[in-house]
């Protein structure tokens, strides 16, 4: 069921279209979505989703870098991109006028790469700085270790940028290849939002997407949460501490609760985890916890940054409020969680981009597009025992990994915490 602005068509290629109005916006965004991020890659070709996206605006067989970033700036439009570990994103935000032009720059730059050797070579150079720089911030890269400590041996649990050794070796034909088989019409959804003609969309798709022959990729492995633990001890001011447990899939039935957990346990200045941790113990400047959800797989996820000499106490101190919130939270509690993630939807999707990239997620993962009513139903139909539920599977022994960079020799080991947790 779709809203009555939304609307979906797919064609003979296999490009699936989907489209919403917002009365009174002057503006739109248009993009692509390929089904095709870091879990795609095999083991030698780990980044190169990534790079791909650096190299789309690096030129095509009819434009190069400077007249793709001028034709888009010549009508005050803006034009990025994003990847992620299920798909890469291309999209342009114009006013409605130039929807047409967006979406022929997209096309271009998706069908039409020109991986040029010395535009290569230049962007290599960027993502190693890429890399460096995420070497360099701790509360970025531990995130990448509990990735892989939660998903070991597997594409799921790769870095979305790659590894210096990786992003070395890739050459011209790596890129080929890899677009061949994934930057396909069918792997594709061209989702756009805001002042947006639809029919006008399919028209204009239909000439640029016509059908490729060859045999799409092969699905992604599933991904298998595992667990572990990763500790990288360094002497740095704090230690980044980092825990998670396996949590819904998208389409699972206790996605909402575990959502609306999250919130609760971390999600907020009113949560329990930033009540007690920050502003009653003073032992941390930041802490949260968030669900991410996937096609098949999901993660709970808990940071926070403190010093050597707390680090102990802040972890002991976290399975303590997780264990107390699967009896002890309360309705006051799953009513403010809910507001607050309905909240969040809604206010998010006054932007056309955000609108544009929800759509495209969830026509991929669902094969159509949920109303904001509908999500909204299923938000306020999650109960304080649904909530209190999922705490007490955590509790009770969901898979667990943990990361942990700095001077973290005080801090308890995963098992130790584990059966803390359980107690």
């Amino acid at each position: 069921m779709n809203g009555p602005l939304t609307r979906i068509t797919t064609l003979p290629s296999g490009l699936r279209i989907v489209t919403e109005a917002m009365p009174g916006l002057a503006s739109a965004t248009v993009g692509l979505w390929v089904e095709a991020g870091s879990r795609h890659e095999s083991e030698a070709e780990c980044g190169i989703a990534h790079f791909l996206e650096h190299m789309a605006f690096k030129g095509t067989a009819i434009r190069n870098a400077r007249q793709i970033a001028e034709a888009i700036e010549d009508v005050g439009g803006y034009i990025n991109a994003f990847t992620s570990r299920e798909m890469t994103a291309y999209y342009a935000r114009v006013l409605a006028d130039d929807v047409a032009l967006g979406l022929d720059l997209l096309a271009d730059i998706l069908l039409n790469p020109a991986f040029a050797e010395a535009e290569i070579e230049v962007e290599r150079g960027v993502i190693l700085q890429e890399i460096g720089q995420a070497l360099d911030t701790p509360d970025d890269i531990v995130f990448d270790w509990l990735q892989e400590a939660a998903y070991p041996r597997q594409p799921f649990g790769r870095a979305i940028l790659g590894s210096t050794d990786t992003v070395r070796a890739f050459d011209r034909a790596d890129f080929q290849s890899f677009t061949a088989r994934h930057y396909r019409p069918e792997a594709m959804i061209l989702a756009a939002a805001g002042a947006v003609d639809h029919d006008a969309l399919v028209e204009q798709a239909a000439r640029l997407f016509a059908p490729r022959p060859g045999a799409l990729a092969p699905a992604a492995l599933p991904a298998r949460f595992e667990g572990g633990e990763f500790r990288m001890q360094k002497g740095l001011e704090q230690v980044h501490f980092t825990l998670g447990f396996e949590a819904p899939a998208q389409r699972a039935p206790d996605f909402f609760a575990a959502q609306i957990y999250a919130t609760a346990l971390g999600g907020g200045m009113s949560s329990r985890l930033f009540q007690e941790l920050r502003e009653d113990r003073g032992l941390c400047y930041s802490v949260f916890a968030q669900a991410a959800a996937h096609a098949d797989t999901g993660m709970l996820t808990i940071y926070a940054g403190t010093g050597a000499e707390e680090a102990g106490e802040l972890a002991r101190l976290t399975v303590d409020a997780m264990r107390r919130a699967a009896d002890e939270m309360s309705e006051a509690e799953v009513a403010r969680a809910r507001a607050q993630f309905r909240a969040g939807l809604l206010m998010g999707l006054e932007s056309p981009s955000a609108r544009a990239d929800r759509m495209a997620r969830l026509l991929s993962i669902w094969g159509h597009v949920p109303t904001p009513q509908e999500t909204v139903a299923r938000i306020d139909a999650v109960t304080l025992e649904d909530v209190r539920a999922f705490a007490r599977h955590l509790c009770e022994g969901a898979p667990a990994a943990m990361a942990l960079y700095g001077p973290a020799g005080g801090v308890p080991s995963l098992p130790a915490l584990a059966e803390r947790l359980a107690a």
